[in-house]
């Protein structure tokens, strides 16, 4: 009989498993594990990485995740990986120009993960921007235009799974509204129904997309009590049934100061709201066995899901990757370099170090 797979996308603390990791995820098999830059040196490292967590869980085909967005929001970095342009960039170019850098965009980082053996994307963004979005997000989407957020990402989700890597579409159903930053506080939004169908839009013609990940924002028209994350109204009547999404839900990360409670309760309320998997980033021991504790395991609901990202998983794309890589640069060859350093992740990792 097969072990139950952990409702959870774990992490680890550095670049090699420590031991009481090795026995964690080994005890627990979580469904996955998301890198992040501590986590990476150089290719052969990561790749080393990968291949530890692949032997204590006895799983070849964990999901071994990471944000390789573009832009600032990059985990593989220069000078081991080229660097890629952000979604804004991609979004400002003219609608054919968009299309084709939006393709190459998302050919050349599957080669790089397929390279080092990370199966999962969390990417693309489908937020919009509008005029006060916070600046922890507003680089990193495509438009003010649903349409444009929509096509492009779909373009990226596609692209994706035909290079055999799992794709997540983020944040559903939308935060671009957000002043504020959830890595910080919660992003109170108070619009009706009608007012957000432009933020759902993008989501709902990518609905098919196999991995989400949900907004932690409060949608007070919708429910004034919980985080979206932890509302099992908004939850089944927002993403479930407006947007029809229809793929496996994850969590943004639980340690996200637009949370509250201790992990195990939020664990609890994301699973409970109608969250298939929890993430949790900062990878360390004490927080790792909290949640693994109280954890659900996946029901077979998600596991018949998941049986169908293997055929993703198994897509190879042959292909002159010299020859995408030099029509990618020609077009973003007057676009000034991305200088941006803010990443929100890794400044609440020094947070929580602090």
């Amino acid at each position: 009989m097969e072990k139950p797979i952990l409702s959870a996308i774990l992490s680890c603390s550095g670049p090699h498993l420590t031991d009481e990791e090795k026995s964690i995820f080994s005890r627990y098999n979580p469904f996955g594990i998301c890198l992040f830059n501590r986590n990476i040196q150089n290719k052969k490292q990561i790749k080393n990485l990968c291949k530890e967590i692949r032997e204590c869980v006895e799983r070849e085909n964990i999901f071994i995740a990471i944000d390789q967005e573009g832009g600032r929001v990059r985990r593989l970095r220069e000078p081991n990986f080229p660097s890629y342009a952000a979604n804004i960039d991609i979004g400002n170019l003219p609608p054919q120009q968009a299309r084709q850098a939006a393709l190459f965009h998302a050919n050349l980082i599957s080669q790089d993960l397929n390279e080092c053996t990370i199966n999962t994307n969390f990417a693309p963004v489908l937020d919009i921007i509008y005029q006060d979005t916070t600046p922890a997000l507003k680089s990193r989407c495509f438009s003010t235009d649903e349409k444009i957020v929509a096509k492009l990402g779909k373009i990226m989700v596609d692209e994706y799974i035909s290079n055999g890597i799992i794709p997540c579409i983020k944040h559903l159903p939308g935060h671009g509204r957000a002043i504020t930053d959830p890595h910080l506080h919660l992003p109170m939004l108070d619009y009706s129904l009608k007012e957000l169908s432009k933020d759902f839009y993008p989501f709902q013609y990518n609905n098919k997309a196999p991995l989400g990940m949900t907004a932690h924002i409060m949608l007070t028209q919708i429910d004034n009590t919980a985080p979206l994350t932890m509302s099992k109204k908004a939850i089944k009547e927002i993403i479930r049934e407006n947007i029809g999404f229809s793929g496996l839900l994850i969590s943004d990360s639980l340690e996200m100061h637009a949370l509250k409670g201790s992990l195990a309760e939020r664990t609890q309320a994301a699973q409970s709201a109608g969250c298939e998997l929890i993430c949790y980033s900062l990878g360390k021991i004490k927080d790792l066995l909290e949640i693994c504790e109280i954890s659900e395991y996946l029901s077979d609901k998600s596991l018949n899901k998941i049986a169908n990202f293997q055929k993703i998983l198994n897509n190879k794309k042959q292909q002159d990757i010299n020859s995408v890589l030099s029509e990618y640069s020609a077009i973003f060859k007057d676009i000034p370099q991305y200088k941006e350093t803010y990443d929100a992740t890794e400044v609440l990792n020094l947070l929580h170090q602090n």
